[in-house]
């Protein structure tokens, strides 16, 4: 094999490599993905036509239990003309630094990380952990509160946040 042929095998196998990382995924199954990809990679998933009318959705697979990163975790997807939209992630609290490890490795540094502090009277403190990745249209969002047991993912394609629960 010449080095131009193996140069150029070598720059298409970088270029997917890249292209694949860069997409939002949980174990391979990616934003844009099918029914099917959903139903192999996650079996105990649950799916189903959406309860109610939406732009957003049109089918979800529920409570499909999976692990990531180690985590034993729940994973909700929806879908629009099969194709995902977006995904739900949750596992526990104790498992953050696990999960956000692993996807700033997967997905890159983040647009955003940060914490805040919530002040109530009357009430304790709350510190909101918040880190958020972008890459075009897609968005994807980690978000723990130190007064509870769980944390969540949650990635989206468009408007999907903003149609989703906008009853037609």
């Amino acid at each position: 094999m010449n080095n131009s042929r193996l140069l150029f095998l070598l720059s298409l196998l970088l270029a997917s490599n890249a292209a694949g990382a860069a997409s939002f995924d949980i174990n391979g199954v990616a934003l844009g993905g099918a029914e099917v990809d959903v139903n192999k990679a996650f079996p105990s998933a649950r799916c189903k036509a959406l309860e109610w009318k939406s732009d957003a959705a049109d089918r979800r697979c529920d409570d499909g239990k999976i692990v990531v990163a180690g985590v034993v975790a729940k994973i909700t997807v929806y879908l629009k003309r099969d194709a995902i939209q977006a995904f739900d992630l949750r596992f526990d609290v104790q498992d953050l630094a696990r999960v956000t490890g692993h996807f700033k490795n997967r997905w890159g540094k983040p647009a955003t990380e940060g914490r805040d502090k919530i002040y109530k009277d009357g009430k304790e403190s709350r510190e909101v952990y918040k880190v958020a990745w972008q890459q075009g249209k897609d968005r994807a969002v980690l978000t723990s509160v130190s007064t509870g047991n769980r944390a969540s993912l949650s990635a989206s394609r468009g408007n999907f946040e903003e149609e989703i629960y906008r009853v037609k």
